[in-house]
Parts: structure tokens; sequence; C-alpha cells
């Protein structure tokens, strides 16, 4: 079966605009991690983000919003808004290293790719739900929903499996390419 939407993955976007695209994403989830993730996740003793991205109900929810108090809500929140910026960076970056490994192999790995061109968007919404019911949260920490509480972790949960999917395809690809290379010599 053949799809010609992801077939034009095979040869678009050129390959210096791939390139940048790659770097520049490279660099905003650098940026964003060091100057932005790192510092406001040493801020905060008890509780990090990913405890929180994963509450599941409305109790564990309040109890980190109620650990973290106004001052951890407030840097999470706004760690919350950068990760608006950061889901651009990676998944650009996952996009276009998922599709310089489908461009240099081929056959079924390569048809698989193509699918694989998916996942960085699929994460990237996953993402965006994900955020917007932890920033609903947020803004009413006494009364949290038990629907957002599990909308933001079942997003959670999605977001990351593409994600390791599309790590998987990537290593996997690369190790292909490099046996591929050694194998010539």
């Amino acid at each position: 079966m053949k799809n010609v939407f992801l077939d034009k993955f095979k040869e678009s976007p050129r390959d210096k605009p791939l390139y940048l695209i790659t770097i520049l994403g490279f660099l905003i989830v650098l940026f964003a991690y060091i100057f932005v993730f790192i510092p406001i996740e040493a801020s905060i003793p008890i509780y990090g983000i990913l405890d929180y991205e994963f509450v599941w109900t409305e109790i564990r929810a309040e109890a980190i919003l109620s650990v973290w108090g106004v001052e951890g809500i407030s840097s999470q929140s706004s760690a919350i808004y950068w990760d608006f910026l950061f889901i651009v960076g990676y998944s650009s970056l996952a996009l276009s290293l998922i599709i310089l490994v489908l461009r240099k192999t081929e056959g079924k790995f390569q048809k698989l790719g193509l699918y694989f061109t998916l996942t960085p968007f699929l994460t990237g919404l996953f993402d965006i739900i994900e955020n917007i019911n932890l920033l609903i949260m947020m803004n009413n920490p006494t009364s949290v929903s038990m629907i957002n509480a599990f909308t933001a972790s079942l997003s959670a949960l999605i977001k990351f499996s593409f994600l390791f999917a599309a790590i998987i395809y990537f290593l996997v690809g690369l190790i292909i390419i490099i046996i591929g290379r050694v194998k010539k010599y």
C-alpha cells in the first residue's frame, strides 16, 4: 500500500533545510532543558513535573499542588508554558532524525519509517492536551477535576509511548545504517 502524502518525506524537505531543522530543534531542546527545566526542577524539592504529569487522580494532584504551594505552582506553570516551545523543538528534532534515517534505509524499514514520521506530530498533540489539562488543574489547585487529572496522565502516557517508539526506530535505523556501511568496507 502506497501513501502518497508520506512518500513525500523521501525527498522533501531537501537535505539542507532538514539539517537546519535538526539543528534548530536540537538547540531549542538544549536551551529549554538547560536554562528552564533543570533550574525549575531544582527549585522544587518534592514532586517533579513527571510526578504531576502522571498524577492520574484529583486527590494526588491536589496533594502535589499543596506541597508545591503558590511559588511552586507558579514556577511549574512557567515550565509548562515553556514546554509549548519545547514541543516544537523536540517534534522538529524527532521528525528530522526519522526522515534522515528513513532516507538512508530501504525496503520495509523505510516504509515503516514513513509511518513513524507521524509520531512527532502525535507526540506533540498529546503533549499539548496534557499541558492544557495540567494548567487547568493549576488554576484551581484546591478543586481539581478527575477528568483533567486522568486526561493529563493518559495524554502523558500516550505521548511518551509515541516518543519512545520514535527513538527506538531512530536507534535501530542508525544501527542498520552503520552495519550497512561497515559491510561495504
